[in-house]
């Protein structure tokens, strides 16, 4: 009696012993292992299980360690934190600061700008908003930006690093999603720069409407003045217009030349052509740049040349990275390594990389990575007892009864995960409740949009689900991005440096404030991307896949032609030898394998 309430039982009480062994404080990783072996111990005594259950553990473990895709995580934040810790941010805000910094809002603009770029090389919110809450924060407050203003856009500003490619959380949803890497980005890029454009047309509008909120800078806090007073900023138009008119000529040849180069079949994706446009025009940039220093010809402004040396070597190394991703020339790892290497160079030629900022970049590195390694052989030890139990079909059948359909799960699912992302980690959100969700959403969602295939169902739920991640960093009062800012931000009323006046201390019901706009254009973004898949699916490149059968027609194609061929005999071998056995068709190795394997498919979960 007992052990048939056990069985039947079993999953509900695996998620209440881990839900209270996490609320002793007991870390993460080793809880999902230790609830996981538990629960399996007790399931093999109950009779549950078999015995030998767990010999195929080890197996699992090795298979985590051999996964190549994970290798881009050390990779790509190793990258991050050498062009962070090497004054990156600093210069990309002082510098952008200056051009955006004598329009209204200007500061706020240049701000959602750097936290893409950082969004791009960082990939972590942690360091993002930390490094524009302490330089940043001080300027907007100096120049009488609206606090809420202020505090709202830095917070949002750095959750970017959440949708952004190359993100450490896109490849950590597509290794759980069983989906490629390359694919998550080019499906992710698209909504990220869009959402980029959602915080400037709002700080665009705040200026226009309550230009009092986002004053523009006065004319002594500019730097990069020219000898006769001139701010610059011409030189630094036309300079664009070059490199956008290289951009865009380039853009018109681009299929043509790579389609002959690759000999590919298929012609180039819109996400490939604007990232190799994007790079060939900041390559023109910096070498104009370059050129023009080197020969001291004065064609361009302090301004332009400042902007050109700082914004154009990063960009480089980030449309480089997924440039070769896109194109398939290199895979995620490999453009991560090539990224790391890449940030060494600019750090390098900075003079900035130092034995100290190396060692530090390295133990963080090994810190995160060693993090991500134990959660996830937690949470697969965990999933190892759960699907052994058949905890799948016990989720399947939570959501199936749902009115609404797949509508009605993937709007339960956002919530789910919208109200976890204020409490955990992204990391154990995407180890332990995804490995749940991908079964049932892998199931359902293919059928929700005509002609959406598996595969691309699968990264459009990536995507909703890194947005909705990224949405939950700013929620009151447990959003993760504003304890970073609070964290930073003044506590107590300080003496400005510049204008020697009082600045009073930012309050931590002004930063959750200030996070409310911009959760609304976050879930307004969320929005568009469920009712308007395409945003995501337009740049992934759909894939053939051929069943058993069809592999077995194209095997067997040269005996067809073989037996059309007169020469032959009734036995089908010529000058009439031997004809082979009438069942060998039948007993082929080959198509046998082929059919277990589909079966086996067929019943795995």
């Amino acid at each position: 009696m007992q052990t048939t309430f056990l069985a039947q039982q079993f999953v509900p009480l695996m998620f209440i012993g881990l839900f209270t062994l996490l609320l002793t404080g007991f870390p993460v990783a080793f809880g999902l292992a230790a609830t996981g072996l538990a629960f399996g111990f007790v399931g093999i005594e109950a009779g549950i299980f078999p015995a030998a259950m767990f010999q195929a553990l080890p197996l699992r473990i090795f298979g985590i360690m051999q996964n190549d895709t994970l290798l881009a995580i050390p990779f790509f934040t190793f990258m991050g934190i050498i062009l962070e810790r090497s004054g990156m941010a600093e210069d990309l805000l002082e510098t952008v600061g200056q051009v955006f910094g004598p329009v209204r809002g200007g500061v706020a603009i240049a701000v959602i700008l750097v936290g893409a770029l950082l969004a791009a090389t960082t990939g972590v919110v942690a360091a993002a908003v930390i490094s524009m809450g302490l330089i940043s924060l001080p300027i907007m407050l100096r120049y009488g930006y609206s606090r809420t203003i202020a505090t709202g856009t830095i917070t949002a500003s750095g959750t970017l690093a959440q949708a952004i490619p190359p993100s450490l959380v896109l490849i950590v949803l597509a290794d759980q999603l069983g989906r490629s890497v390359g694919d998550m980005y080019s499906g992710a890029l698209i909504p990220g720069l869009l959402l980029v454009a959602l915080y400037i047309a709002f700080i665009v509008a705040v200026a226009i409407f309550k230009p009092d909120m986002v004053p523009a800078l006065p004319p002594e806090a500019l730097l990069y003045k020219e000898d006769n007073g001139k701010s610059g900023h011409r030189s630094l138009l036309v300079l664009m217009l070059i490199c956008t008119a290289v951009g865009y000529g380039w853009a018109q040849v681009h299929d043509g030349l790579m389609t002959k180069w690759l000999e590919r079949a298929v012609p180039s994706a819109g996400d490939e052509i604007v990232i190799m446009s994007l790079t060939l025009a900041s390559l023109t940039g910096l070498a104009l740049a370059i050129l023009n220093h080197i020969t001291k010809m004065h064609l361009l402004s302090r301004l332009a040349e400042q902007v050109t040396f700082v914004l154009m070597p990063p960009l480089i190394l980030i449309f480089l990275v997924l440039g070769t991703i896109f194109l398939g020339v290199a895979t995620p790892t490999e453009g991560g390594a090539m990224g790391a290497l890449g940030a060494i160079i600019l750090a390098l030629g900075k003079r900035r990389l130092s034995f100290s900022l190396t060692k530090q970049a390295l133990e963080n590195t090994a810190k995160l990575a060693t993090f991500v390694l134990f959660i996830l052989i937690g949470s697969t030890v965990f999933s190892f007892t759960f699907n052994a139990a058949d905890g799948h079909i016990w989720v399947e059948h939570l959501f199936d009864k749902m009115p609404g359909g797949a509508w009605g799960f993937l709007i339960v699912v956002n919530i789910l995960v919208f109200i976890l992302g204020c409490f955990i980690d992204f990391f154990e959100i995407a180890f332990i409740v995804i490995p749940l969700l991908a079964p049932v959403a892998e199931k359902i969602l293919p059928g929700l949009v005509p002609g959406m295939t598996p595969d691309q169902a699968m990264i459009w739920f990536g995507v909703i689900i890194a947005m909705n991640l990224q949405t939950s960093f700013l929620t009151p009062p447990f959003g993760f991005a504003l304890f970073y800012l609070r964290s930073v931000a003044a506590k107590f009323d300080y003496k400005d440096r510049v204008t020697g006046k009082m600045i009073p201390s930012v309050k931590t019901i002004e930063i959750y404030k200030g996070s409310i706009a911009f959760i609304v254009l976050q879930l307004i973004m969320l929005v568009c991307v469920i009712a308007f898949p395409v945003l995501v699916t337009g740049g992934i490149e759909v894939k053939e896949t051929l069943s058993a059968d069809q592999i077995m027609q194209q095997l067997e194609m040269p005996k067809a032609e073989e037996a059309a061929d007169p020469t032959l005999g009734m036995g089908g071998a010529k000058d009439g030898g031997m004809s082979a056995p009438a069942g060998a068709a039948e007993e082929d190795p080959m198509k046998a394998m082929l059919e277990a394997a589909e079966k086996d498919a067929k019943k795995k979960p």
